[in-house]
Order: structure tokens, then sequence, then C-alpha cells
């Protein structure tokens, strides 16, 4: 039986069609959690705000239209709030209702994020690794030939 041996260029070339690729997959999809994840915190503490409050009839704020440009505006009504739940579908929620929400989505984005990093952390040791073997292989030919 013979030994299959991949050349340091095949392993190179595995790196940069690879393993690059899942890493920079990897990152984006991380900032993309953090994103999200930034989000419902920001919604968290909002929902905390309101809870605060002795008067929940009205409720005043700023809202942001988009490129960090904000407007004030206010509530009359407090009790009930929408919530993105995910692909742009709002649901209707109590308050109480909603920061329980908030808090298991938050949650549950927390654990994709350790999943995801977990993922990042190997594909780059696998790279670390790879270029380790690469570089002992040509130091290894490099002995072989002074000889």
């Amino acid at each position: 039986m013979g030994t299959h041996r991949m050349s340091p260029e095949n392993v190179e070339r595995f790196i940069n069609e690879q393993l690059k690729e899942d890493l920079r997959v990897y990152e984006k999809r991380l900032k993309e959690l953090n994103a999200e994840m930034l989000e419902y915190v920001q919604l968290k503490h909002m929902i905390e705000t309101i809870l605060t409050q002795d008067n929940r009839s009205v409720f005043k704020t700023q809202v942001n239209v988009g490129g960090n440009m904000f407007i004030k505006a206010r509530a009359e009504n407090v009790e009930h709030i929408l919530v993105d739940v995910g692909l742009k579908v709002y649901v209707e929620f109590k308050i109480e209702e909603a920061i329980r929400f908030v808090e298991m989505k938050i949650k549950v984005l927390t654990k994709e994020v350790d999943v995801v990093r977990e993922k990042s952390i190997e594909t780059r040791a696998h790279i670390k690794l790879a270029l380790l073997v690469i570089g002992d292989s040509q130091q290894l030919h490099t002995t072989q030939d002074d000889r």
C-alpha cells in the first residue's frame, strides 16, 4: 500500500482555498450575530427602563431613523410593544412577555456566538498547523539536500 503525501503546494492551496474561506465565513457570521445581539441588548435596556417607570402611559425616547440620525418620539401606551422575532417578522408582546423573549433570544444568540467562535478558533489552529507542516517539510528537504 502506498501512502499519499500532500505536497507543500497542495497544502498551501488547501489553506488558501478552503481554510481561509471558512475562516472568512465564520468571522462574517460572528459579526452578524454580535450586531443582532447588540440590538436585543439595547431593546432589553429600553424595556427595563419602561418597567422601572411608575407612569407607563407616556414614554419619551429618541428613535434611530438610520445613519445614526435620531428623532424624538413619544409613545402614548407602552403596555404592548412590537418585537422583531427574526426574518423581519414582528410580534406584539405585553411588556413583561417582551422582556422574557428578549432575554431568551440573547441567551440563544450567545450560545450561537460561542459555537461559531469555537469553529473560528479551530480553523485558525488548522491553518497554523498546516503552515507549520509546510515549514517543517521545507526545512527537512533543505537539510536532506545539504547532505
